[in-house]
């Protein structure tokens, strides 16, 4: 038989989704298999390894199944995973403790030490992150510092999807965009960088080796097929972090295409040639699953998660907020919302800040907060698709993605109060998954990059409505003055409460 098939499999925070497409990268099945994730204190959040290799021997085994396609007619295995996460293992790859997922917020005292010995404006420069406990480099100096014994047993550490890969190759290794996650990664010599290693008493030996995301970096070994259900032979690629397979998955390729993802967080991202730093550091720069591609994104910490609470607290679901916000005038009746309910990062990198209606009167009833909300989370993603024009010229539109992309109003909205054509696709749904597809194809030959933008076709643009635009952009800088007004008071508020 030929191979002719590409397995993805997506390691997420909540589970893994394994994805079948074919030699054309039509998308034929996938399969879902959740696991937990445990907060032993405050901050903390944790994984167990061993729940990640049983969800991809499950669903590798269920989309066989279900699809009726043999093992042997996969061209090659693929991945996305869940980004920053720090997994130690032995020298034979076998854990040694469960693993700080990106959502730990642990390594303050850390994060403070790697600011102080490299110098923040260095790393930011250097590696494209602001210092912050959520990176890789604290977490493993936290194991360091409170976890003696285990760190000095630790041969490598290692992200989820890199691994499954050793699981599955016994090779240790990861991509460019997982790499650019550390703190530790030259962005622009593709490396591990030396004089932050030193002045943390780090090692590259203790890292995995970095490879282009479309790397085979082994085979399936006959070990790890018979626990799986694939071949063993089978091409492994590396594959990337799960927001840069995202852009790939958004056709987000060639320099100067833009996508937004609204999940439960939101981001914008960029494709470009080289890193883009910001001066005030309001954005971040990860490397593209694209080899030779870079992706400035800015990050915004509460959208769809903004706009679930709004709903659950306004309505208790018995109510359609979403007609009901529809039948409101832009701008909701002079009430604005900042979508600041869990701090936020891009473009302020304020963990104090809170959420607020601004402007709150009687004439206000549910569908003008309803509104308000989705246009403050809206406003929020101006503010970072700003910082990345200031930086990168031309951008002429907007691809959407994730579940905020379902909506009929909030695409609208954000086209008015972006000024710029938003664009529906195709494959909505599973655009990291496609994107770790494309990767694992290009890398066997079965694919071309130039795939990712075919088969993320645009199926609807939604333009800008001009009276609405010029009101919006009164609006904006009323939502920016409003947040400059109010951290002083957020800082207040986060002394009374410690």
């Amino acid at each position: 038989m030929s191979s002719a098939y590409i397995l993805a499999h997506d390691l997420g925070t909540s589970g893994n989704k394994a994805t079948l497409f074919d030699a054309q990268g039509r998308l034929v099945d996938s399969v879902f298999a959740p696991y937990d994730t445990r907060i032993p204190s405050p901050n903390w959040a944790e994984q167990e390894p061993h729940t990640w290799w049983d969800a991809v021997c499950t669903t590798s085994q269920k989309l066989l199944a279900s699809s009726g396609i043999s093992a042997t007619e996969i061209a090659a295995v693929g991945f996305s995973g869940m980004m920053m996460g720090c997994l130690p293992v032995d020298a034979q790859g076998t854990p040694l403790r469960s693993c700080i997922i990106w959502a730990d917020q642990r390594a303050q005292a850390e994060a403070a030490l790697v600011a102080d010995r490299c110098g923040a404006d260095a790393v930011y420069l250097r590696c494209g992150h602001r210092t912050s406990p959520a990176y890789v480099a604290p977490k493993i100096l936290w194991v360091r510092q409170h976890q003696p014994d285990i760190y000095a047993q630790a041969a490598k550490f290692l992200v989820p999807k890199d691994y499954i890969v050793h699981r599955l190759t016994g090779e240790f290794a990861t991509d460019y965009s997982d790499a650019s996650g550390t703190l530790l990664f030259d962005l622009t010599a593709r490396r591990w960088h030396r004089p932050f290693l030193d002045a943390l008493g780090l090692s590259a030996d203790q890292l995995p080796t970095p490879h282009p995301s479309n790397t085979v970096v082994g085979l399936i070994t006959p070990h790890a097929a018979r626990e799986s259900g694939l071949a063993a032979g089978t091409p492994v690629v590396i594959g990337g972090g799960d927001g840069s397979c995202a852009g790939v998955g958004a056709g987000v390729i060639e320099p100067g295409t833009v996508y937004c993802v609204i999940g439960t967080s939101a981001w914008i991202s960029v494709s470009t040639l080289a890193p883009v730093p910001d001066p005030q550091q309001r954005t971040m720069t990860f490397h593209h699953v694209h080899p030779q591609r870079y992706a400035p994104m800015g990050v915004q910490q509460m959208a769809g998660g903004a706009r679930t609470w709004a709903w659950q607290a306004l309505a208790g679901g018995d109510l359609d907020l979403d007609a009901a916000a529809a039948t409101v005038a832009p701008g909701a009746n002079g009430l604005l919302f900042l979508p600041y309910l869990m701090g936020e990062r891009s473009p302020w990198w304020d963990p104090h800040a809170r959420g607020a209606f601004i402007g709150l009167a009687m004439p206000h009833e549910k569908p003008e907060m309803a509104r308000a909300v989705l246009e403050g989370v809206a406003f929020g993603l101006r503010q970072i698709l700003d910082s990345l024009r200031a930086h990168v010229p031309g951008i002429d539109a907007v691809r959407l993605i994730g579940g905020g992309g379902k909506s009929q109003l909030w695409p609208q909205i954000l086209a008015d109060i972006f000024g710029l054509p938003i664009h529906r696709l195709e494959l909505t749904g599973e655009a990291t998954s496609w994107g770790a597809a494309v990767a694992a194809g290009v890398g066997v030959g079965l694919y071309d990059w130039s795939i990712a933008a075919e088969r993320s076709q645009v199926v609807q643009e939604i333009t800008p409505n001009a009276p609405n635009r010029q009101r919006y952009e009164s609006l904006l800088s009323v939502f920016t003055e409003s947040y400059l007004a109010l951290a002083p008071v957020y800082a207040k508020l986060a002394e009374i409460g410690d």
